[in-house]
């Protein structure tokens, strides 16, 4: 195990010349980031650039073909699933759809990670379960099941079951995605007051523009695997980089609108 006693300004997480591909298809390439503790990074980019791909890697559910993933001082990409356990359990991610399991009721859905990952009694566990559900606005939907709980009301739950081990690091992989603006900003302001009240650093892959620069200290966006930009938001916006301009905008380049304009409409025919 390679390991380096972490200052309390160095990254939380650091990724050096990662580079990731399934057989032939290049998915990374050469990414290089830094991670600040206590502070919200957020990754954008379009669809299959390698936003999600990323994440994994700083969770180590993939390995990269090349490069270095640390966290906390440790470099974690190499490590057995043994060795990475006491690293992961550091890590709360909340998944694109939530992965509530619909069997279970609220209570066993945010309690399951203590009981694989802490000796706590059934009353200890019960009260930092109602903490946390106190904490996202939820506190009356302690036996309810997931199917009858709205969408955003079932993201707020997959969130209290990411801090119900408190963490120091906050995967979100589209955290507002389904959701109407309304409770996508319900999100995000529970997202920042976890910062706040918890300390916690957070890294959130998004397309919702509004939810990355009202959540953002810091900016990274890749374009086919590589990192084209990183910095504050400020730095997005004053960027004269068309790509970039387009994407924060969310204008269609003229390559698609080309093939939209050159599609024609299929016809039917009959026998």
């Amino acid at each position: 195990m390679t390991t380096s006693p972490a200052a309390p300004d160095e990254p939380l997480v650091r990724l050096v010349h990662v580079e990731k591909s399934f057989g032939s298809r290049r998915v990374l390439r050469d990414v290089t980031i830094d991670v600040p503790r206590g502070r919200a990074t957020v990754i954008i980019g379009p669809s299959g650039c390698g936003k999600s791909v990323l994440l994994k890697h700083i969770v180590a559910l993939l390995r990269p073909t090349r490069g270095e993933v640390w966290f906390d001082g440790t470099r974690i990409d190499a490590l057995s699933e043994s060795a990475l356990v006491p690293f992961r359990r550091q890590i709360g991610f909340l998944f694109q759809q939530g992965a509530l399991f619909d069997s279970m009721s609220v209570r066993e859905n945010i309690e399951f990670p203590l009981l694989e990952h802490t000796t706590l009694s059934a009353k200890q566990r019960l009260d930092r379960v109602r903490d946390v559900l106190d904490m996202v606005g939820l506190a009356a939907t302690l036996d309810q099941m997931p199917g009858d709980l709205s969408g955003g009301q079932r993201k707020r739950i997959a969130l209290a079951r990411a801090v119900i081990l408190h963490p120091t690091l906050i995967l979100y992989d589209e955290p507002t995605t389904g959701l109407d603006p309304i409770r996508s900003d319900v999100i995000n302001e529970l997202i920042l007051k976890l910062e706040r009240e918890l300390g916690v650093t957070s890294i959130i892959v998004t397309h919702d523009m509004i939810s990355a620069f009202k959540l953002a200290d810091r900016m990274i966006m890749l374009h086919q695997g590589r990192v084209i930009l990183q910095g504050p938001p400020e730095t997005f916006r004053q960027s004269t980089d068309p790509l970039i301009q387009r994407f924060l905008l969310g204008e269609a380049t003229e390559a698609e609108l080309e093939a939209i304009r050159g599609a024609r409409p299929r016809t039917e025919t009959t026998a």
